[in-house]
């Protein structure tokens, strides 16, 4: 059986999935962690950070890397706790714009439980 994707206005994204964009992009670490759930993953760049500490080390190394903006273009739904946000980014990083997806995963306390970014 495949996934089924449904197209969302990004205004409908849960509030936990816009939330950590938000923090994210204002590089508000504390707030982007607390959206997390305890034992969560992050998969960024080839690399998996699991739970609050290598999180919260991941958005402090992260935060200070490269200057960018960061627009949200797109999101999907993917079924009941399941959602991808796309955002354009565009910055001093290696060649400087690109469109990366951030796929993630709620639990039953609307935490998120995984992300996967990824272009």
């Amino acid at each position: 059986m495949t996934e089924r994707t449904d197209p969302v206005e990004v205004a409908d994204l849960p509030e936990v999935v816009t939330r950590y964009l938000r923090a994210h992009d204002a590089k508000d670490v504390a707030t982007a962690v607390a959206t997390f759930a305890p034992e969560a993953t992050v998969t960024d760049d080839g690399r998996t950070y699991h739970g609050a500490a290598a999180i919260r080390g991941w958005l402090e190394q992260s935060s200070t890397q490269f200057t960018y903006t960061a627009t949200l273009i797109g999101a999907e739904r993917h079924g009941p706790d399941r959602y991808t946000a796309v955002q354009h980014l565009e910055g001093d990083f290696p060649g400087g714009q690109v469109d990366l997806r951030y796929r993630f995963v709620l639990d039953e306390q609307s935490r998120i439980s995984e992300l996967v970014i990824a272009p």
